[in-house]
């Protein structure tokens, strides 16, 4: 099939710019490349020969084509970038008189409520699997477990935490989250750089002492509060492998992660006081409108309750 005209030529030397020049990796190249390739596919069929020729309707039609042709609005909103990103390169070559792309939206993507567990499903998942004579492991994994429910962190706060605060010292940075038993908290470092203080329920402080009375000394000198199998500082990664495996056995009726019980933790504290504004203090959102969605999730649990209760109610 017919590529528009000089388009070997113009695409070539913008991968090739892309390659040497901003160092992208050999994989990001080829997925421009087959982006623009597709655009140049769109061009041909809209009747466009010319890089030069296509307009932002023509561009709108494209991206039109892609979503009737069942492409998800992220996928389209990635390649309008990227078709974005070439128009900017090639406007002062090709004397275009403006980015064809620009103002061209993706379709809205439909909004999905985050995954949270019920309340009984996630007090069966922090019971389940506990044994008589817990090895070492099976008492961090149950700690990590309940804090993660108890104080909605996120997996990566979880693994950073020390187990007090300590100060910089040479070739080594200040904590940045640390468990305070006396106030029965944690301190972590959120997403820019914000700092917060969580509340520690008392399942998860038990849970946490018991832990600590067999914590081996950690091999890498860290205070880490949580280690691995090697007694260095737990991984973000090791910590979800192992809340799968709790989760499996404990016959979860759905896939549970991390992020899942910090959902499950935000949205059960909503439901039970009514207060958006504090389960934003307690998540470290910078802005309500990323705790908003729980309010969703909580109208969910009213109507169930109302389907449940209401001698009116319709069926489902």
């Amino acid at each position: 099939m017919d590529t528009p005209a000089g388009q070997p030529d113009w695409v070539q030397r913008y991968l090739g710019e892309l390659a040497t020049q901003r160092q992208l990796s050999a994989h990001t190249v080829a997925a421009y490349r087959r982006d623009l390739a597709e655009l140049a596919v769109l061009a041909v069929l809209a009747g466009h020969h010319d890089w030069a020729r296509l307009t932002h309707f023509d561009i709108r039609r494209c991206a039109a084509k892609l979503h009737a042709g069942g492409q998800q609005p992220r996928t389209i909103a990635r390649k309008l970038s990227g078709w974005r990103g070439f128009f900017d390169w090639l406007a002062p070559r090709a004397a275009l008189a403006a980015n064809p792309v620009q103002g061209v939206r993706a379709p809205k993507r439909a909004k999905t409520l985050p995954k949270a567990l019920s309340v009984d499903d996630a007090v069966q998942l922090m019971e389940a699997n506990k044994q008589a004579h817990p090895e070492p492991f099976e008492l961090c994994n149950q700690a990590m477990f309940e804090l993660l429910y108890s104080s909605g962190l996120r997996v990566s706060e979880l693994a950073g935490l020390d187990l007090e605060f300590a100060p910089a010292a040479r070739g080594r940075a200040a904590s940045l989250g640390w468990l305070d038993r006396a106030a029965q908290e944690v301190v972590v470092t959120g997403k820019g750089n914000k700092q917060r203080r969580v509340p520690v329920g008392e399942p998860a402080l038990a849970a946490i002492a018991a832990w600590l009375a067999v914590r081996p000394p950690a091999r890498d000198g860290s205070a880490a509060l949580f280690l691995s199998a090697r007694a260095t500082r737990i991984t973000p990664r090791v910590v979800q492998q192992r809340l799968k495996q709790h989760a499996i056995r404990a016959g979860s009726p759905v896939h549970v992660h991390p992020h899942v019980l910090r959902h499950s933790f935000a949205s059960h504290v909503l439901q039970s006081s009514g207060d958006l504004r504090a389960v934003q203090e307690l998540l470290g959102h910078a802005s309500i409108t990323s705790t908003q969605v729980y309010t969703a999730l909580d109208f969910q649990h009213l109507a169930a309750v109302y389907d449940r209760a209401h001698p009116r109610a319709k069926p489902k």
